[in-house]
């Protein structure tokens, strides 16, 4: 299992339609047979730093991600409202340990 952490610094101003692009691209997301958890979360004290929190079955699922025609316009559409390259960490994941516990039950 794949957990990776996407760290956002969204352009100010820019914030609701970088969240909103965002979140179709999460719904479509969840849909992917490899996608199991697809989060996206706002800092608190810090409104312009965006998260994604993406949970795929294994690498080949992160790659096929990349491929969907979803992503490539959430990545297109986007690209203007970051105040700066994203960043992204890998992690692998050590509880819950099988896809069940990781499984958002959103469609």
């Amino acid at each position: 299992m794949l957990v990776v952490h996407v760290h956002v610094r969204v352009v100010p101003g820019r914030v609701d339609d970088f969240l909103a692009a965002t979140l179709v691209n999460a719904r479509a997301s969840l849909g992917e047979p490899g996608v199991l958890r697809f989060d996206v979360i706002k800092d608190q004290a810090d409104p312009e730093h965006v998260v994604l929190t993406e949970v795929y079955r294994d690498d080949d699922a992160s790659a096929a991600h990349k491929l969907t025609p979803h992503y490539a316009v959430w990545r297109d559409s986007v690209a203007e409202m970051m105040a700066e390259p994203r960043a992204s960490a890998k992690f692998s994941a050590v509880f819950p340990g099988s896809d069940e516990g990781w499984s958002s039950g959103a469609p």
